[in-house]
């Protein structure tokens, strides 16, 4: 039993005053004589408690007597009686020396919210390192094309996880830490690059390239600007801009978090990359498939190789192309020697956005392109015109339209933005060019795409081009397209084609009713109604909404549909009604919709035809052996796009001067 306490006021003191035990010893100090000291108070988040470092290791054994220590829970209490010269006595029925021994034995304990929620913390824990794993597995693994989205492809042993565990695993802590954060920057870049190949495939047939195609950025937010209004295009972008980010901060906390659990468990870890090492050099060397799909994975080192692989090729074509397009088989004809079979003809070059094989030939959209087609032959035939028809495949695919346009005008093979700058900064001869400089024409575009300045022009010898600015529309917009094809029709009637002149005219005749996403689509009105085009206001309200389209796959094939309709309509039936006997229009596809449309893996095929009145015209073709009308047979010649110029002037008598 403790020893009695005597009365405060016979307390022993020293000469200062201070009271002091029996032996002497000031009251509250800590010494092996005379029990453990009081337990220091639990500190929250990780604070150091007070007076830690003062105090002195207890003898365990010991008992308790008057001044001396207390139990844990009351060591703040010990502490202040002590202070005030009392003595704290613990109950009579506590065996003093057993509650000091469970004290010193006492391991610590969690502090904070861990200490409060220990099984929830553990949980979150578990989660969040399983999340990390997860999104580093599904970068390593991510495929870059649509069709390729399958359960098996992330069943799937990446390579790359286990040598970045065993580089990881061997690294000092800082240089670990540095090594983890570049390599999850690293496949945060790799992630973002798959996502725009993804895009990229949807939309364009071929994957990111990114030597080339960051000036697209700039055209697509011009589109959904067109599309969806400047604010949702800002919002758009916002979050895109935010997506991005979150990849790359996500992909390298990922990383770090998982490279610290490899040191902390470093002996697992060790003995897990072995064996996971093992399993995919064997199921590498044996050919190993899981559904269908290779089991050892090394999908980025391949994508990391294949990007590598195409910036070479592109920096080799830059240059290649650069000698190819100086050269050129009519570059020095005499202009009296440029298409004299056509003089005096007004010829029109015009191209539908978006007209692609598979409007004429898919289940969906072909009954109504192709009754279309019927019904404006026909037309043609009755008001004394005659059409052939072929197939022309495209240097571009469900977008770039200026690529398709800038191959089937000047000979070369366009298909990328480099190519693009490369030939029309230089004097290569394109098609329309080729009027110009025979002197005998006044040449002119009617560009209702065109918002802005557009200094290509000169390249494509073009005398006066009418952009969207100067076309005179006052109705509204028809999603991206600035205003309907029959109006920009009418306008170059208007503007030009109906004027006195005193030479033949050449256009080149950009439509655009056909663009995506085919909603709302305008329909033909009297020609003598369309006015400055006020009057579409009521047929644009009464339209369809993009939104309610273009994400449905059978709709947004119909409406498709529809536009190639309305702009094969417009088209002919100006040549019918404002067309003479020495009319000769020639129209194509720039290139094939998107896959989303034209379908997966689709040809890059595009409908070409010639109508003329004047039966000579079509007399130079006939070598051609094209399809009679304005529908092309399955069977009818394919050429690639960039064989129609020479083919072209060949047949129309121009004569070849390297």
């Amino acid at each position: 039993m403790p020893e009695a306490v005597p009365p405060a006021d016979s307390t022993p003191t020293d000469k200062a005053g201070t009271p002091t035990d029996k032996a002497g010893t000031p009251a509250g100090t800590a010494d092996a004589s005379i029990g453990p000291a009081p337990a220091p108070a639990e500190a929250e988040d990780g604070e150091a408690p007070a007076g830690e470092d003062e105090a002195a290791p207890a003898d365990a054994d010991a008992p308790v007597v008057a001044g001396g220590g207390a139990s844990p829970d009351s060591g703040e209490a010990a502490s202040t009686a002590a202070g005030k010269g009392t003595s704290v006595v613990p109950d009579a029925d506590e065996d003093a020396s057993t509650g000091a021994e469970e004290t010193a034995e006492t391991p610590a304990t969690p502090r904070g919210r861990r200490a409060r929620h220990p099984g929830a913390a553990r949980t979150l824990t578990y989660t969040i390192t399983s999340l990390a794993a997860a999104l580093v597995l599904f970068a390593l693994l991510m495929p870059n094309e649509p069709d390729r989205f399958r359960p098996a492809v992330f069943l799937r042993l990446p390579v790359e996880a286990i040598f970045g565990a065993a580089v990881l695993m061997v690294l000092p802590k800082t240089l670990r830490l540095i090594t983890a954060a570049l390599a999850g920057l690293s496949l945060g870049a790799m992630t973002v690059l798959n996502l725009l190949d993804l895009g990229f495939n949807e939309f364009l047939g071929r994957g990111f390239n990114v030597v080339l195609d960051w000036v697209l950025f700039d055209d697509a937010r011009t589109y959904l600007e067109d599309s969806m209004g400047k604010a949702g295009a800002v919002g758009v972008v916002v979050a895109v801009v935010v997506l991005v980010v979150a990849v790359f901060a996500l992909m390298a906390l990922s990383v770090v978090r998982l490279a610290n659990l490899l040191a902390r468990q470093s002996g697992r870890a060790t003995r897990a990359t072995l064996v996971a090492g093992t399993v995919w050099v064997a199921c590498s060397a044996l050919g190993v498939q899981f559904a269908g799909v290779q089991f050892a994975a090394r999908s980025t080192a391949g994508a990391v190789q294949n990007r590598v692989d195409r910036v070479q090729a592109t920096l080799k074509d830059e240059a290649e192309f650069a000698k190819i397009a100086k050269k050129d088989k009519f570059a020095k004809t005499p202009p009296d020697q440029l298409v004299p079979d056509l003089r005096g003809k007004d010829v029109i070059f015009a191209f539908i956005e978006s007209y692609g094989r598979s409007a004429i030939e898919d289940p969906v959209m072909a009954p109504g392109v192709d009754a279309t087609l019927d019904d404006k032959t026909a037309a043609l035939t009755e008001a004394g015109y005659a059409a052939r028809s072929g197939w022309l495949t495209s240097a571009t695919y469900g977008g770039s339209s200026w690529l398709g346009h800038s191959t089937f005008l000047s000979g070369l093979w366009i298909s990328n933005q480099a190519r693009y700058r490369t030939v029309t900064a230089g004097d290569h001869l394109t098609l329309t060019g080729a009027f110009q400089r025979s002197g005998a024409w006044r040449t002119v575009g009617i560009m209702p795409g065109i918002q802005k300045n557009w200094p290509e022009s000169s390249f494509y010898g073009l005398d006066n081009v009418y952009d969207s600015r100067e076309l005179g529309y006052k109705g509204p917009k028809f999603s991206w397209s600035t205003m309907p094809d029959q109006y920009a029709l009418s306008a170059y009637q208007r503007l030009e084609h109906g004027k006195k002149r005193d030479k033949p005219l050449m256009s080149e005749i950009i439509l655009t009713s056909s663009h995506q996403p085919w909603a709302p689509i305008p329909r033909t009105i009297p020609w003598d109604e369309i006015g400055d085009g006020s009057v579409y206001k009521d047929i644009q309200k009464d339209g369809k909404k993009a939104s309610d389209v273009f994400y449905d796959s059978t709709k947004v094939k119909e409406e498709y549909g529809k536009s190639i309709e309305y702009s094969v309509t417009s088209l002919i039936d100006y040549v019918v009604k404002y067309g003479d006997k020495n009319t000769v229009l020639v129209f194509l596809g720039d290139h094939q919709p998107l896959a989303r449309v034209s379908g997966d893996h689709a040809n890059r095929d595009v409908p070409v035809s010639i109508v003329a009145h004047d039966k000579s015209v079509l007399d130079k073709i006939d070598d051609w052996n094209w399809t009679e009308g304005l529908k092309p047979d399955d069977t009818a010649p394919v050429w690639r796009m960039d064989a129609f110029r020479d083919r072209f002037l060949t047949a129309y008598g121009s004569t070849p001067h390297p």
